[in-house]
């Protein structure tokens, strides 16, 4: 007598499995590591302008604990004006992106 457990698959998961064969082999996944090299290398503008803004708005929070309020407004001013140099810069690399690929 064998002890034997047949497992049935849903269609949907088959087809994923037959999908795989046919396409034969695949290029190699990118680890989140490889794709953040990637991506800072293909628009470094984007990491400088978060850091930009993490400095201003470190400086900004400091400069408010202690009292000092002419520096404390200083900082949020350029923290504002980091943002927007971040998302012009997203908004650049996007439309390289995209004419790139064109």
């Amino acid at each position: 007598m064998s002890n034997k457990i047949q497992v049935s698959l849903p269609e949907e998961e088959l087809d994923w499995i037959q999908l795989r064969q046919d396409l034969g082999p695949v290029a190699e996944v990118e680890t989140t590591k490889e794709k953040l090299q990637r991506k800072i290398k293909e628009n470094p503008l984007v990491p400088l302008g978060c850091l930009a803004t993490t400095a201003a708005l470190t400086a900004g929070l400091y400069n408010f604990r202690t009292g000092n309020r002419k520096m404390s407004q200083l900082m949020m001013r350029s923290r504002i004006a980091a943002q927007g140099f971040t998302v012009m810069a997203l908004v650049v690399g996007v439309v390289m992106t995209y004419t790139d690929k064109k």
